[in-house]
């Protein structure tokens, strides 16, 4: 889209609507660079959720009474609003869960208990986050699975030969990161799962850090399993969403068991309830499904050609800032990212990094990522990173690279 026809958004307005940002650490307002570890919450959220609990709290599904029923309508409301976010039509394939990480865990040991064996592949990467690699390990551990890994380059993309030999090895399953925490990288997702497909491999699509930044539709995507958390969409934290194809979850045994995932209970044995709810045992986080759907809401209202532009600026801008100071080294410098920066200082650590920039107002993270893998490909022990939003400022990132440079001077 032409930049020129994009609704003019004020910097100023924007940031307003988020209360977070006009915090103080050691008297100077933050500048909040942490967005791909959570970001910050938009006032229609905290609002909806505060009107949630002030005047329609109530347990859902069942209850004859008023504010049940108000609070259900809310709840499955929230769920039909975000699975048009994801351009899916039928609710039963939109289960709620408590994050990304349930979310790959519930695939592995409902889906995998069923499908995994002896000889059998789960094809990951090596940039995975550790929940995309340890709820696989440990039900490989139980079926006699192994796990095969696919190389990264030293730019940070997918080795795609690598890709294509690993579905040729006995694929059950690809579970891949469609863009990865530590460098940004937008992973060739659509072919990947083409290609898999090709093989009859099933492929489930971690998301948490995609759905921020774009659109996604998991239909066009043509993926079996889409998973993303609430809160690095500017929701609640304690909530997030898989998307299954029906009959998959169909095919698949309850994970956990208690209330509301039944039809009927008898000590001879139970039936369970129709889809999603076969896999959302006990009271759900009613406030999470309904706060997600006014952050999806209030992204619509921003809207993503406006997101992705301001991002790619903010993306660009940081990149050059940076590179004009002595001794940096960009680590992730794949051809297709978005808004996440990790380098380091010299021979510097992390950490002494990003307690100086903490010291100055500049909220970055630092370390291994949860991608403690990658980092051993990569030969490091972690990063300094940066993680934009549509809401930071050229000025934020000015006040990173001051800082950065002061580490430097510091440090050497």
């Amino acid at each position: 889209m032409d930049p020129a026809t994009l609704p003019r958004i004020d910097p100023d307005t924007l940031r307003a609507d988020f209360p977070a940002l006009s915090t103080h650490v050691y008297d100077t307002t933050v500048a909040y660079l942490d967005n791909a570890a959570t970001a910050q919450k938009p006032r229609a959220v905290i609002d909806r959720i505060s009107r949630y609990y002030e005047s329609e709290n109530a347990n859902v599904h069942r209850g004859v009474h008023a504010m049940s029923q108000v609070a259900t309508n809310a709840y499955e409301g929230a769920r039909a609003g975000i699975g048009a976010f994801l351009g899916v039509d039928d609710v039963g394939e939109i289960v709620f869960t408590r994050g990304t990480t349930e979310a790959i865990n519930l695939v592995a040991s409902s889906w995998g208990r069923l499908h995994l064996h002896p000889g059998a592949n789960v094809v990951v990467t090596e940039m995975e986050h550790h929940s995309n690699i340890v709820p696989w390990q440990l039900i490989c551990q139980e079926t006699g699975a192994s796990l095969r890994v696919v190389r990264v380059t030293d730019e940070g993309e997918i080795d795609y030969e690598d890709y294509e030999r690993a579905l040729a090895e006995g694929a059950a399953l690809v579970s891949i990161v469609h863009v990865s925490n530590t460098l940004g990288t937008i992973n060739p997702v659509e072919r990947m799962i083409d290609d898999a497909h090709g093989l009859g491999v099933p492929v489930l699509v971690d998301g948490a850090q995609a759905v921020p930044h774009g659109p996604v539709d998991v239909k066009a995507l043509g993926c079996d399993f889409y998973c993303f958390s609430s809160h690095k969409l500017f929701g609640p934290t304690g909530f997030g969403v898989l998307y299954g194809r029906r009959e998959l979850l169909e095919s698949m045994p309850p994970w956990q068991g208690g209330g509301d995932m039944i039809e009927e209970v008898d000590f001879d044995g139970t039936t369970y309830n129709h889809l999603p709810h076969k896999f959302e045992a006990g009271t759900p986080h009613i406030a999470g499904a309904i706060g997600l759907a006014a952050a999806i809401a209030y992204v619509r209202g921003v809207g993503f050609d406006t997101i992705q532009q301001v991002e790619a600026d903010l993306l660009a801008y940081t990149v050059e800032r940076l590179g004009d100071i002595g001794g940096i080294r960009f680590v992730g410098t794949a051809r297709r990212k978005t808004s996440v920066v990790s380098f380091l200082v010299g021979e510097t650590h992390p950490y002494d990094v990003g307690s100086i920039l903490d010291r100055l107002g500049v909220a970055v993270r630092t370390g291994h990522h949860c991608t403690q893998p990658l980092m051993k490909r990569l030969g490091i022990p972690g990063t300094v990173r940066a993680s934009m939003s549509f809401y930071n400022t050229r000025g934020d990132i000015d006040r990173l690279a001051e800082g950065v440079e002061r580490a430097a001077a510091m440090l050497s």
